[in-house]
């Protein structure tokens, strides 16, 4: 993987991340694309730029995450996470063995697609408008939503934002809780993937595959930086979308890409 296609790829990771229309996916297509060799580093910087993702919702939210006298925000977080935490370590290989084929994330799109496009007429009345209202047992139960997106092309944003409008929230709070939720789930993901996972693979340590050379840092450093700032503005153009015309352009996406991909990926089988 050369600069240009990290920058691809960051760019890739920073617009979709918080979308309803999977970064994982996307991502895969897009190494597919360009014919990056999924080697231990591509793996491992795929998720590590995550953290510039991550840093994008603390900025734009920053009042939020350093209020520290809102304790209860922190708790009902933590709650949250927990699914995914314990139910991401049990399905960690068979999440890898699909990612390995674009062909079923292709059709995943599809469903996930045609799913959108009947949310909002679903949940028509919603009561709750803000974080505050979340009950820690209403966090637990997204929570649990949230693991729906272990299936590759899902979309961790829209699992979890499907899952806040079922527990009653606008689809305005629905979207901002998962955009905090996404904060300690990424970041667990991103710390056992560069601290732990790594080296079960390739007998190095994630952090010693991003500081084997001055390129890979700077590759590192920069992929971060584009995500970040590629995600600030996803999630300001995501909320805006979402306000005004609701889930439905989300879910035609899904499925005019699913199409294009599937007929892509079975042409060159």
């Amino acid at each position: 993987m050369d600069f240009f296609q990290a920058i691809i790829i960051a760019i890739i990771e920073g617009l979709t991340e918080y979308l309803p229309v999977s970064s994982t996916g996307h991502m895969v297509f897009a190494s597919s694309y360009f014919g990056i060799q999924e080697d231990d580093f591509v793996k491992l910087f795929q998720v590590s730029i995550q953290f510039g993702a991550i840093l994008a919702v603390v900025a734009l939210y920053w009042k939020k995450f350093f209020d520290f006298s809102k304790f209860n925000f922190f708790i009902k977080l933590a709650c949250a996470v927990i699914p995914a935490l314990v139910l991401g370590k049990f399905f960690d290989d068979k999440i890898e063995a699909v990612l390995g084929n674009p062909i079923p994330i292709a059709i995943v799109l599809i469903i996930g697609g045609i799913v959108l496009l009947f949310i909002d007429s679903r949940f028509k009345n919603p009561t709750i408008a803000s974080e505050e209202d979340i009950t820690i047992k209403k966090a637990v139960i997204i929570g649990f939503w949230q693991c729906l997106a272990m299936m590759p092309g899902t979309s961790r944003s829209a699992a979890s934002i499907i899952g806040g409008m079922q527990q009653g929230l606008t689809r305005h709070a629905a979207a901002e809780f998962s955009f905090f939720l996404a904060v300690p789930t990424m970041l667990a993901v991103t710390c056992y993937s560069v601290f732990i996972k790594t080296y079960e693979h390739s007998q190095m340590k994630g952090y010693e595959l991003i500081t084997q050379s001055s390129e890979t840092i700077k590759m590192f450093l920069i992929g971060n930086l584009v995500a970040f700032i590629v995600a600030v503005l996803a999630i300001k153009f995501f909320i805006g979308i979402i306000k005004q015309y609701g889930f439905k352009p989300w879910g035609w996406y899904r499925i005019v890409v699913g199409i294009g991909l599937l007929i892509y990926f079975t042409s060159i089988k």
